[in-house]
C-alpha cells in the first residue's frame, strides 16, 4: 500500500474515533470496556491452555 494512502486511512480512522467519542461517550466507553475484556479473557485462556499442556 502506498505510504500516502496508509497515512490517509490512519487519519480517517483517528478522525472517526474522535467523532464517535465526542458524539456518544457512553457507548465509546462500553466499546473500549468490551475490547479490554476480550483481550484479558483471551490472554487468560491462552494461560490456561499452556498451563494444561505443561502439567
Amino acid at each position: 500500500m502506498p505510504a500516502k494512502a496508509k497515512t490517509l486511512l490512519i487519519w480517517i480512522a483517528v478522525i472517526f474515533l474522535i467523532f464517535a467519542i465526542v458524539n456518544d461517550p457512553d457507548r465509546a466507553g462500553n466499546i473500549v470496556t468490551s475490547i479490554w475484556d476480550f483481550i484479558v479473557n483471551t490472554i487468560s485462556s491462552f494461560g490456561e491452555f499452556f498451563s494444561t499442556i505443561a502439567s
